[in-house]
């Protein structure tokens, strides 16, 4: 079947639903400023990405072992709960402690999720003998999340120059996450996967068995490879995505523009447009994927070089912001995003030829919790080095430093050329 002609039937639109309704995340271009505008330092703002990535780490293992075990429509349907509990501290309170709080609700969102929508995508293949289609079909469900992302920005943007509020937008995230609660609440069921009656002894049987598959995992290089790859390029970029925000925020108080209204409603405009016009742009590159990945002569080849590609971008953006270049880093910092966005269905795609679907959704998770891993690395160093340095040389030093790590990661590289 040719990958490009991929079904449309009603999942396919439902699974687009989903990614377009959880990206409406109407706070999150603005996350960084709010937490400044809130009197945190760039420190105490990478403390709270490694509380909501600890957290993350500790949950990850447990919760996909649940998913694949009791079901994974119950997984996001729990998932999307905890964000909502989540969204509601924040708008309510505010200051550290209790942000470090609603990092945690977070994060319980978060590790029932991951992995475990892109492993009722892949279900659904597998039952429809669409596994060949990997790639172009999670590509193109993603795009619906990138341009769920696209109107978050503009949205965002109005109901940041209407209400001059940001925390109003946390209250406002919780319409979407509700109808995305009962969207994953009503998949059909057969997307659980194949789970044992677990009842007395069969429950801590299937348990056992989904563990043993589990640390297999961890016996396979080639796995743990395509798993550390992906792992440390989302790490880098969830660590360094958000400090666009502050170069937009600078931009857009030195230009001329909209001088009559105030600090945060002029950085809101500028910050929704850019973000808007990013998203269109990632959306795109992630129905195009499939596409782009063939133009290698090996999927292992496209990882790699896009990796390494992706490092260089953050040393660029970085340098340009320390030389005041803003207009250069924004734009190199827009590639950044397009990569990304190319990147993620092809390594979902790898990972998943080199592990079981029976294990799928803790699979998935095993990739996102060395992530989060890493972001407890990275996010504090980050930030010390943004208060110390600046967020120009903070940001290149990150990239420099992945680069390196690209020697640990690489990826096997098939000679033959893929059809």
């Amino acid at each position: 079947m040719n990958s490009n002609r991929i079904k449309k039937d009603r999942m396919y639109y439902r699974f687009s639903a989903y990614g377009f309704l959880k990206n409406l995340r109407f706070f999150e271009p603005f996350i960084i400023l709010i937490f400044r505008d809130a009197g945190l330092s760039f420190l105490q703002i990478g403390f709270l990405y490694s509380i909501r990535d600890i957290a993350n780490n500790i949950l990850e293992i447990p919760t996909g072992v649940f998913a694949d075990t009791f079901g994974r429509r119950k997984a996001m349907v729990l998932a999307f709960s905890a964000y909502i509990v989540s969204f509601i501290i924040f708008f309510a309170f505010e200051g550290f402690p209790i942000y470090a709080l609603a990092m945690v609700f977070f994060a319980f969102g978060e590790a029932f999720r991951s992995g475990t929508h892109k492993a009722l995508i892949l279900e659904y293949l597998n039952l429809n003998g669409m596994l060949d289609q990997k790639v172009a079909y999670y590509g193109r469900t993603r795009g619906a999340s990138q341009l769920g992302s696209a109107f978050n920005a503009l949205i965002a943007a109005g109901l940041l120059f209407y209400t001059g509020d940001y925390r109003a937008m946390f209250l406002a995230t919780t319409i979407p996450y509700i109808l995305d609660l009962i969207n994953l609440a009503t998949y059909p069921k057969e997307l659980d996967g194949e789970l044992a009656n677990l009842g007395g002894g069969a429950m801590w049987a299937q348990t056992r068995a989904t563990l043993k598959d589990f640390v297999g995992i961890f016996k396979s290089l080639k796995a743990m490879r395509a798993i550390l790859n992906s792992a440390s390029f989302s790490a880098l970029f969830k660590t360094s995505k958000d400090y666009l925000q502050p170069i937009l925020e600078s931009f857009a108080l030195a230009i001329p523009f909209l001088v009559a209204l105030d600090d945060v409603r002029r950085s809101g405009v500028v910050v929704g447009v850019v973000y808007f016009i990013i998203y269109l742009l990632t959306s795109a590159a992630s129905r195009n994927a499939d596409g782009f990945s063939r133009r290698f002569r090996s999927l292992g080849r496209a990882i790699n070089l896009t990796f390494l590609i992706g490092a260089g971008f953050l040393v660029a953006a970085g340098l340009a912001t320390w030389w005041n270049l803003v207009i250069f880093s924004i734009l190199v910092f827009l590639g950044f995003y397009v990569l990304q966005n190319l990147r993620k269905p092809m390594t979902v795609a790898f990972i998943s030829d080199q592990i079981s679907h029976h294990v799928m959704a803790s699979g998935l998770s095993v990739e996102t919790q060395f992530t989060t891993i890493l972001v407890v690395i990275f996010a504090p160093v980050l930030g010390a080095l943004a208060d110390a340095f600046g967020i120009g040389l903070a940001l290149a030093t990150l990239g420099a430093g992945t680069a390196v790590f690209y020697i640990l990661v690489r990826v096997r590289e098939p000679a033959a050329v893929r059809s």
